[in-house]
């Protein structure tokens, strides 16, 4: 029995693989790799599909240096720049999207974190926003803590959404003005107030194998079942602008192994997905069965059209998923 099949039957018992089996993984052929992952999907999660969109609600000036990002302050990528939407607009696409069958909205803001009147103001747009459409609100507003998250709790946010970006050990590589802690512990707090998190990262970071494990395995130690997988979009201006595009089969590995350590979890392919040949469908049949669909921040995204027809034709059924 091969290490891909043998890990596969631990997984579909209950049981959870170690950071060393999941290293193994790596040296595995792909195929049979990706093959069972789906298998681990198709048990732990049916034919389910969580698929979101995204709103850029606060554009550039970022005081925070993230190395991949264009909105930083510390660098001149020619990404726009504005404050907060007003209500009205961002209700607008909230309605346009929940038409068209998006089951999550997020509303996602550029900087460290809303101050109290800016979060006092989304409260008002995602109460207006649930009375206007039949759409869970997920929202990204940086690092908050516990009583802001329970204001936006109480005005209808279903879910906070906070990328790790790497591994611990890696993140002092790609960021020096927050820390890997400071994103666990809104992470922590968001949870606290009982809202649902979606954490994962951005791959083609120079990360290695090492640290998307670690990634992963700090996102299951913090029961995170919500994981955006972003691949990176090396952006003009940026320290990683020169780094090199990961391939499709590189991300297929990258989730299908995700779907072992992760097996009930919805793994969301995110940022990059348009760079790739196939637009993720390789992905979505080798354990990933989430997306964030439309326009992302900065970047051209994927039509919603597009991907209800790919949905529907690899098989899977929009639904919300994970709460």
């Amino acid at each position: 029995m091969s290490m891909t099949e043998k890990l596969k039957e631990k997984v579909q018992k209950g049981g959870k693989i170690s950071r060393e089996e999941a290293l193994a993984l790596y040296d595995e052929p792909l195929e049979e790799l990706c093959r069972a992952a789906d298998e681990i999907r198709k048990q732990f999660c049916r034919n389910g599909f969580d698929i979101c969109t995204i709103i850029n609600g606060k554009s550039g000036k970022c005081s925070e240096n993230c190395k991949y990002c264009a909105q930083s302050a510390y660098y001149h990528t020619g990404a726009g720049e504005y404050p907060l939407l007003d209500t009205e607009e961002i209700v607008k696409q909230a309605k346009y999207n929940a038409d068209r069958g998006v089951l999550r909205y997020s509303i996602v803001t550029s900087g460290r974190a809303l101050k109290d009147h800016e979060v006092e103001k989304m409260c008002e747009a995602v109460r207006e926003i649930k009375r206007n459409a039949d759409i869970e609100v997920c929202v990204s507003f940086g690092l908050l803590n516990e009583e802001q998250f329970r204001k936006l709790k109480a005005a209808g946010v279903s879910r906070v959404h906070n990328n790790l970006e790497t591994s611990e050990n890696n993140f002092p590589n790609v960021c020096t003005t927050h820390t890997f802690e400071d994103k666990v512990k809104a992470i922590k707090a968001a949870k606290a107030a009982g809202l649902s998190v979606c954490s994962g990262g951005i791959m083609g970071l120079g990360e290695t194998k090492e640290d998307r494990v670690d990634m992963a395995l700090s996102l299951r130690e913090l029961g995170i079942k919500s994981v955006p997988v972003n691949m990176l979009n090396p952006i003009p201006g940026t320290p990683y602008e020169n780094n090199k595009r990961l391939t499709v089969d590189e991300m297929r590995r990258i989730v299908a192994v995700y779907r072992f350590l992760l097996p009930d979890a919805s793994i969301r392919l995110a940022g990059g997905r348009g760079l790739m040949e196939d637009k993720g469908e390789g992905c979505f049949l080798s354990g990933a069965n989430a997306v964030i669909s439309g326009d992302m921040l900065t970047t051209a995204g994927y039509m919603i059209e597009t991907d209800m027809e790919m949905i529907h034709r690899l098989g899977y059924k929009a639904v919300l998923c994970n709460g």
